[in-house]
């Protein structure tokens, strides 16, 4: 398998509204190279687009672990845990992201979104 030309085809099926499409192309290629982290990332995005959500959170899971500084990461899988409606452990990730990127208006407002949210609860 052309693992490059196969990541390029899941690019495409990803961009051009196919998630699950691109998932099922990527999921061989995170087989084949594990610590591949742009593979991963896609792979994560797939599966969060398609609302595999449990899919998504252990790809998130395993990107932050290797990499505790990636920011996009903890974002997305704050995004996750939101719409899994685990919104205290999504504000732990989403905080760390707006921490390390604070520049990032998306990252500002998803915070402000889900702080209200568990404000609320109290």
């Amino acid at each position: 398998m052309d693992l490059l030309a196969e990541y390029r085809r899941a690019t495409m099926y990803f961009e051009t509204g196919d998630p699950s499409g691109a998932a099922r192309l990527l999921e061989p290629i995170v087989a084949a190279e594990p610590d591949n982290a742009s593979v991963r990332q896609l792979l994560a995005r797939a599966y969060f687009q398609s609302a595999q959500l449990a899919r998504a959170e252990e790809q998130l899971r395993a990107l932050v672990e290797r990499d505790p500084s990636d920011h996009y990461a903890h974002h997305v899988l704050g995004r996750t845990l939101e719409r899994v409606g685990r919104p205290t452990e999504a504000l732990r990730h989403l905080r760390i992201a707006a921490a390390m990127y604070a520049a990032n208006d998306d990252y500002r407002t998803a915070v402000q979104r889900v702080q209200t949210r568990v404000g609320g609860r109290r």
